[in-house]
């Protein structure tokens, strides 16, 4: 089966591993305090810069179609849980929120990575938000642009109950983040932070 269908690093293609040891020592990395050009309203931590094995295991899932990864990263998220709720930076067992991910996108990656990831973890997840009609892709675009493209185009589909920590994959310029926070805090949640597997 390994010669029909070789196995590489999901973080930086050496063959053999789903997710080599050094890439594995990489990713966990303590989650570090980050500021990003727009406000998210609430404390933003990031398990790394978007390089090496973070942009390695995200490309993965997003452009590869590796489903596998998700499985790998949720401990890897539950863990920097664990240590940021040890440093008191949160508070006990929090709602995970997935950060919205485009209809089309989820389809053609056999659904919401981020999502996934965030089941994988073995926490509490609802899965709240959902881009609006309209809302097209973030890339290229600047924290103003941004923002625009946002505004009044998120819509809650459900109400967590009880603390809420927002998960995305990458952070660029915090543009979703903030439009993510503002919809759960007009519901009357209790939006803790925010956790993102890298910042670019």
């Amino acid at each position: 089966m390994e010669l029909l269908l070789p196995q590489s690093c999901a973080g930086c293609r050496m063959p053999g591993h789903h997710l080599c040891p050094e890439c594995q020592t990489r990713l966990r990395q303590v989650p570090q305090r980050i500021v990003t050009p727009v406000n998210p309203h609430v404390p933003l931590w990031s398990l790394g810069p978007y390089a090496g094995a973070h942009r390695g295991v995200i490309l993965a899932m997003k452009e590869r179609n590796n489903r596998a990864v998700r499985g790998i990263l949720g401990p890897v998220l539950a863990a920097a849980i664990r240590h940021l709720q040890v440093r008191g930076e949160l508070i006990e067992a929090p709602v995970l929120v997935p950060a919205p991910t485009r209809p089309r996108s989820a389809r053609l990656r056999g659904g919401d990575h981020v999502a996934g990831v965030c089941r994988a973890s073995g926490m509490p997840v609802v899965v709240a938000l959902c881009h609006g009609a309209g809302v097209r892709d973030q890339v290229g675009l600047d924290a103003q642009q941004r923002r625009s493209n946002l505004a009044g185009s998120l819509v809650l589909r459900s109400i967590p109950t009880g603390p809420v920590l927002l998960v995305d994959d990458v952070v660029t310029t915090g543009s979703t983040l903030a439009a993510s926070t503002e919809v759960l805090l007009a519901a009357g949640c209790q939006v803790v932070g925010g956790l993102v597997l890298s910042h670019a």
